[in-house]
């Protein structure tokens, strides 16, 4: 049985040097392109983690530019009415480091955005993000450290963007039918009942 050492100089030698582009790419502020993909970007993934490092990752999505671009080193993303787990927004007040990941359709590369959180519930700073006159429940203002586009290899290895490869509903359990599987004593229907209840009124 062979052993397999995890130290970070192994796995360096295992894989290599980075090029130079890919070191350099690396950004401090957010120049023109990525500014211009934030505004284009209708969803990202936020990972973040508690003290203890336990590690989560969060979608977020609206329409697209949804993420306001404050200045070159500063984001600020609403947080709009949800399940009120608060998991980003707990782990944020213990560790503010996160990640964020920007996504447009239909482009394969994607933008990476990394940084130092804080929550805000600043009626001021939230209210431009107002969607249907309601303000976000709360935000994150994300001040900016690194900055750089990931190239997308990802997405055409999974051809995402492709028609051809989406998922029928059917062909999958609803959420309702999940819940009650997963939850004792949950109903289908009625699980089912409220979550389109939610979707329907409670998304902004």
């Amino acid at each position: 049985m062979s052993t397999t050492d995890t130290s970070p100089a192994a796995i360096r030698a295992h894989y290599g040097s980075p090029s130079e582009r890919a070191l350099r790419k690396e950004l401090t502020r957010l120049d023109g392109h990525a500014q211009a993909f934030i505004a284009l970007s209708p969803f990202l993934v936020i990972a973040s983690s508690d003290a203890a490092g336990r590690g989560d990752a969060t979608p977020r999505g609206d329409a697209p530019g949804f993420v306001a671009v404050l200045d070159e080193v500063t984001l600020l993303i609403p947080d709009r009415p949800g399940n009120r787990r608060a998991d980003t927004m707990l782990n944020v007040a213990e560790n503010p480091q996160v990640g964020l990941l920007f996504l447009v359709p239909g482009l394969d590369e994607t933008l990476r955005v990394n940084g130092r959180a804080r929550f805000t519930t600043d009626e001021a700073l939230l209210a431009p993000l107002a969607v249907e006159g309601r303000n976000p429940v709360a935000g994150l203002v994300v001040a900016v450290e690194e900055v750089f586009f990931h190239c997308g290899k990802a997405m055409l290895r999974s051809r995402i963007w492709d028609p051809d490869r989406q998922v029928a509903r059917g062909s999958f359990p609803s959420l309702g039918r999940i819940l009650a599987d997963q939850i004792a004593g949950e109903d289908t229907a009625e699980a089912e009942r409220a979550i389109e209840e939610s979707y329907r009124t409670r998304l902004y």
